[in-house]
């Protein structure tokens, strides 16, 4: 079993192979491609734009060949997966099986975002799964952590992902989903509520159950 990964940040690798390895998986079950450039193409224009959704589609069709699954794990990004039409094997966005898992059991749920170009896909992703299951949603930005993350800051990048998510408990969150890959390392240091859901874990289960019903 082959699944592929398209990331946008290299640090992303470590992020989901820690999650592979908490799920079970072989060691070379991952193949990962980066392209930090659709990224930072995205983020220069203020948000996806229709010629980096088809570099995005171009870069998914490409490890389709050889994998079973292919996942592409950058929020930003997410939306270009509408334009992939029908592929031989899934083809998934790995914050659109966080929202669905953040949502299955009602109650107010806060996604929480560090990047803004995230911000609006997030919304509108999540807002849809909440509305079909009942959930309350409260989308939010943590402020100055991208910020952080740019600048190689990851100790602060996660400290302020966590207190972000210590303070929508505190708002009454019954569920924290960090939005961002890049943010996973984040729900270990929350106390005063559930652990986080994170994007790494919730996309390789969904791809995982995607492979077991082929």
């Amino acid at each position: 079993m082959i699944i592929a990964c398209l990331h946008t940040a290299d640090s992303n690798i470590a992020v989901f192979e820690a999650a592979a390895r908490e799920l079970g998986l072989a060691a070379d079950v991952l193949v990962h491609a980066v392209r930090p450039d659709l990224l930072v193409a995205a983020e220069r224009s203020g948000g996806l734009t229709e010629d980096i959704a088809g570099q995005t589609v171009a870069a998914l069709s490409a490890l389709v060949a050889g994998s079973d699954a292919v996942i592409l794990t950058c929020s930003t990004l997410g939306p270009s997966i509408a334009a992939i039409g029908a592929t031989p094997v899934p083809v998934l966005r790995t914050d659109a099986a966080l929202a669905e898992q953040a949502v299955t059991s009602g109650g107010k749920v806060v996604a929480l975002c560090a990047v803004e170009t995230t911000v609006m896909p997030t919304t509108v992703l999540f807002a849809a799964a909440a509305e079909r299951k009942g959930a309350a949603l409260d989308v939010r930005l943590v402020p100055g952590a991208w910020g952080l993350f740019k600048t190689g800051d990851g100790e602060g990048y996660l400290a302020a992902v966590a207190a972000a998510a210590e303070a929508a408990y505190e708002d009454g969150a019954d569920i924290v989903a960090l939005a961002q890959a890049s943010m996973a390392g984040a729900a270990d240091r929350v106390r005063n509520g559930p652990r986080p859901l994170t994007s790494p874990a919730a996309g390789l289960g969904a791809a995982l159950e995607l492979l077991a019903s082929f």
